[in-house]
């Protein structure tokens, strides 16, 4: 690989204690690792401002002045006063104070670059980088890139700065070796520029244009080996033959369709039939559902179970939590009660006479839907026929333990076909990116008369009221939930947390006029369903807990859903715990209880809670103001895409163009072996992207 293959630690102010750190911090190891590690904002140094125009807490800023006066406070502490004609400003160190206070000698000139900040009713700065006006042809006169950093980075005086002068010189050893990864003729038909150009484009701008071009390029080139990526699965997935084809519906999913005491939703009956062409099409299934809470997903996945125990298969329903796996039980056992097919749940609270009876169905075939946690993985669980697979929340497992289910089909190798549901709304940029290889359905269709959720936000010094609204709700003969972020008090984080808030709870709601449970993650798996079970039967007015609730709770009697320190969840989080009220026939309503400090941003998310209640438009704006770093978050343990430069949020357009781009190489040549594309396949393999499991048997 030549120089971009050297290590790093042989640049100038690296060695081996600095490199080794940047190895474990950003896995940086060698020249080509840096060069790949990309500035995430850039700063214009070519500007200065006055003293006198500095405002606390604006970005960050430059000036240009002269020491007037140095001054050691407890040899820990150095104050440094400059001057620039327009005013005065004090600079503040407490690391390197006896380097730095040698070199601010009065009287002479630097430029001091930092963020300003208030402090006794004065603008200071802390910590500013410093720099002599004759430095200025690196970091005072362009567009200066902030590279990715961590405490020990810092710590270790691994500074932004530093990283700017590996990358300089870097360049200068390697730029001539970087070599094209895109055939001429993608370049050409998407206006991009060349790869060298935008390597040193992105790591020193010559101006904006040369880095919007550079910007362009990295982010189009990565997000097309993505969608390759992905596409060439789905491509070879729908050519394969080996699947399960299922083309009958049977006796029992007409007995059960027959007996539901509602209509299906135009939207429910839509998704259905899309699920039945899969089954019966002679291919693999991988199609993900998408639905928002209370849309109707369940009775989807029954009916597709009810599809393969008519065909002489098995079916299985995977969930992230017993909570969830045993309200799934529950719902299902009401819908299999008008056919013929046994249903059976498995945690890991089964005991042992009850697994081996389970155990002993599955091999038979006698059990035809089992649902289930993690404990459907165990090495024991082996199906007679396992025809498909529903997945719930699906981003909770990851894809090693979602392979093991297939080791256990029973039908020599061929994969099951699978369902995969999540409740949580996905932007559609996002779905291209975590779930480009696999066909979406969406239910789009709330069931009608489901009312939508009354939703509010107050501030906590308003609790009492929200307490005597809940009070009236119990009279009238309903529940409702109480919800804290954290479980045990923290001192750093001044927010309420479930243990004293079950106190204040109890205290507001008194025995015996008042019954209230308690849950969360900490509880042992007896103690927990022994309280959640008493809030679901009535025996409790009111269940205080933390997320446990977010997915699988459903309590149609309970008509309020009272969140505290709510700007502290996600708004993805509050949308789900928003949904476990207004699943009965009343009025419900939702109270976001905001603390004292919230932010700015914070308080963006409470108002867009209140101002809808339409999951996609949550999760689109949801994207919008987190940007691209919960991409892992979302997907967590399953598909391994890490993107380095691109964003779903920021980059939609590009990515539309991507994979619309993708989509025509691969029509013109799937398999990437044409001439043209011999570059392209050989860039594809070499990526991280290129390392993606085949989804198509796992996923």
């Amino acid at each position: 690989m030549g120089a971009l293959g050297s290590p790093i630690q042989y640049l100038p102010g690296v060695g081996p204690r600095r490199a080794a750190l940047l190895e474990k911090e950003l896995g940086i190891s060698t020249l080509s690792d840096l060069l790949h590690t990309y500035p995430h904002r850039y700063i214009d140094r070519s500007r200065i401002t006055a003293i006198r125009d500095a405002v606390a807490d604006a970005a960050f800023i430059q000036i240009k002045g002269r020491v007037v006066q140095r001054k050691l406070i407890n040899a820990k502490h150095l104050s440094v006063i400059v001057e620039d004609g327009t005013g005065r400003m004090e600079t503040v160190f407490f690391k390197g104070v006896k380097w730095t206070y040698d070199k601010l000698s009065p009287g002479s000139e630097f430029v001091f670059f930092g963020k300003p900040q208030l402090f006794n009713g004065r603008i200071n700065m802390v910590h500013p980088e410093i720099d002599a006006p004759m430095e200025g042809s690196l970091v005072q006169n362009s567009l200066t890139g902030i590279y990715p950093s961590t405490e020990k980075l810092k710590n270790a005086g691994i500074t932004s700065k530093l990283v700017c002068r590996m990358q300089q010189a870097a360049l200068g050893i390697c730029l001539e070796e970087i070599e094209e990864t895109l055939p001429d003729y993608i370049l050409k038909d998407n206006g991009l520029c060349p790869l060298r150009y935008a390597i040193r484009n992105i790591h020193f701008p010559s101006d904006t244009y040369a880095l919007e071009k550079a910007l362009r390029r990295l982010k189009f080139e990565e997000l097309l080996l993505l969608q390759l990526s992905l596409l060439k699965q789905r491509f070879n997935r729908s050519k394969a033959s080996c699947g399960i084809r299922m083309e009958k519906v049977g006796k029992d999913f007409h007995d059960c369709y027959n007996a539901l005491p509602y209509k299906l939703t135009a939207a429910q009956q839509r998704v259905v039939r899309e699920i039945r062409a899969d089954l019966s099409g002679g291919h693999q299934m991988n199609r993900l559902l998408q639905g928002d809470v209370g849309s109707g997903k369940t009775m989807v996945a029954v009916l597709s179970c009810l599809i393969a125990t008519g065909n002489g298969y098995q079916a299985c329903l995977m969930a992230p939590t017993e909570v969830l796996a045993r309200q799934h039980y529950s719902n299902i056992s009401k819908y299999l009660a008008s056919t013929s097919v046994k249903c059976a749940i498995l945690t890991g609270a089964t005991t042992p006479k009850e697994r081996r009876a389970i155990d002993s169905g599955l091999k038979s075939g006698e059990i035809g839907i089992i649902v289930g946690t993690h404990a459907l993985l165990e090495d024991n669980v082996q199906f007679k026929s396992l025809g498909l697979a529903v997945i719930d929340e699906q981003h909770r497992f990851g894809v090693d333990q979602r392979a093991r289910l297939w080791n256990k089909s029973g039908l020599d190798g061929i994969p099951p076909h699978v369902l995969v549901m999540t409740a949580t709304p996905i932007p559609r940029t996002l779905a291209m990116t975590v779930y480009g290889d696999l066909d979406t359905s969406v239910i789009d269709e709330m069931p009608p008369g489901r009312k939508p959720v009354k939703t509010v936000c107050i501030p906590a010094g308003k609790i009492s009221s929200a307490y005597g609204f809940i009070r009236k709700q119990i009279a009238a003969g309903r529940q409702a939930f109480i919800v804290y972020p954290m479980i045990y008090e923290n001192d750093k984080l001044d927010i309420s947390n479930v243990e004293n808030g079950f106190e204040d709870v109890m205290k507001a709601f008194p025995l015996p006029e008042y019954r209230t449970a308690m849950v969360h993650g900490q509880q042992s798996q007896e103690y927990k369903a022994f309280n959640m079970d008493a809030f679901v039967n009535g025996r409790a007015d009111i269940l205080v807990s933390t997320t446990v609730i977010e997915v699988g709770v459903d309590v149609p009697n309970a008509t309020v859903m009272l969140i505290m320190s709510a700007q502290r969840f996600g708004l993805s989080q509050l949308h789900q715990l928003r949904g476990r009220v207004g699943r009965g026939a009343d009025e419900s309503y939702c109270i976001l209880v905001r603390d004292v400090k919230t932010s700015r941003e914070a308080q963006a998310r409470l108002d867009l809670m209140v101002r809808t209640d339409d999951g996609f438009e949550i999760a689109e704006e949801d994207l919008k103001m987190r940007g691209p770093g919960d991409l892992e978050g979302t997907q967590q343990s399953g598909m391994p895409i890490r993107l380095n430069i691109a964003s779903p949020a920021k980059d939609q357009r590009l990515l539309e163009e991507a994979r619309k781009y993708a989509g025509m190489i691969l029509e013109a040549d799937p398999g990437l072996a044409g001439e043209r594309n011999l570059l392209l396949a050989a860039t594809l393999r070499k990526s991280r992207f290129g390392e993606i499991q085949d989804y198509s048997a796992i996923s």
